[in-house]
């Protein structure tokens, strides 16, 4: 069921991805993205929630958000400071665009031509975002503990609805994914926690110990909203119990789903019939596509499925 990828597999799958998604039809900027209506305003919709959470919840109190954005925040403080400027912008935006532009190359070179495009696309207009919505003079809510709790929360989960769609908000979620492909253990969340640790380290030297602590817990916060929304990213143990024999099934997995299976024979236990178990890994969002077409396989199928599991091995993780 698990495979391994060699170099050149690896190579072949990114153009795999690239084919059925169709780059050489460029009529239309959705057939350029390969996103429908639904795709592209959930992106949009995502991008937006997470740079209002920034801007209204994180920028008014001085804290930091960590990943490439937080490491934009750093640099910008510092140029303000010492060149003593008025913005009537945060300039984190720009900066923040122009850290991730050797990152596009990654995106290119090393996720697929797709990816590489939506994540250029959401990066420009989170960055728009960033910078044309208003951050208030004054926190909207006075204690910081409410504040890195909304803000983390509605930023996890818009950062997870962009990269449900395939792209991506730049910056450390391109290397969370690249690494993520080639490790089972390792998550987009665990990367941006882990980038956190050391952009809040600097935090922490530099404004003191209450910032770094409290954008630390944004960050927390953050990370376990994008592993939640990030179906993806999330591994499903499926068990399928069926009356009829599993051809169909197997089929769906191996061509559409690009899985692997294992079936069965089995006899029920209350019937006394013969019955056919197939077993097979999936993200949740496969699982949520084999659902969906379960019907037209068999009506009575019964199906068991255990999110979250933990994947030794092999398990490739079809991100983008």
């Amino acid at each position: 069921m698990n495979r391994v990828l060699d170099n050149n597999q690896e190579v072949e799958n990114i153009k795999r991805i690239d084919n059925v998604h169709n780059l050489n039809n460029k009529n239309s900027f959705f057939k350029l993205l390969n996103w429908g209506w639904f795709k592209f305003l959930k992106c949009i919709l995502g991008l937006f929630i997470c740079s209002l959470a920034i801007n209204l919840f994180i920028v008014p109190n001085n804290l930091y958000t960590g990943g490439t954005l937080g490491l934009a925040q750093l640099i910008r403080t510092a140029i303000i400071s010492i060149f003593k400027l008025n913005m009537s912008f945060d300039i984190s935006s720009i900066i923040y665009y122009l850290i991730n532009i050797p990152l596009f190359v990654i995106a290119f070179k090393r996720i697929s031509r797709v990816f590489f495009i939506r994540t250029l696309f959401a990066v420009s207009v989170n960055s728009m975002f960033l910078m044309i919505i208003p951050i208030p003079n004054q926190p909207i809510i006075q204690d910081l503990l409410p504040n890195v709790l909304i803000g983390g929360i509605l930023a996890g989960i818009g950062v997870g609805m962009a990269l449900s769609t395939g792209s991506s908000t730049g910056g450390t979620d391109i290397i969370g994914i690249d690494l993520s492909k080639r490790y089972n253990n390792v998550s987009v969340g665990n990367i941006n926690l882990i980038f956190n640790i050391i952009v809040y380290s600097i935090c922490g030297l530099k404004y003191g110990i209450e910032i770094m602590i409290y954008s630390i817990l944004f960050a927390v916060f953050e990370t376990i909203m994008i592993d939640r929304t990030h179906i993806q990213n999330i591994c499903s143990e499926v068990f399928i119990f069926t009356k009829k024999h599993p051809e169909k099934i197997i089929r769906f997995i191996n061509i559409d789903l690009n899985r692997g299976a294992t079936y069965w024979e089995a006899i029920g236990g209350y019937t006394e019939t013969k019955t056919y178990i197939t077993y097979t890994v999936l993200s949740k969002y496969e699982k949520m596509r084999l659902e969906r077409h379960m019907n037209e396989f068999d009506s009575n199928a019964f199906i068991s499925g255990t999110d979250g599991v933990d994947i030794k091995g092999t398990f490739e993780k079809y991100l983008v």
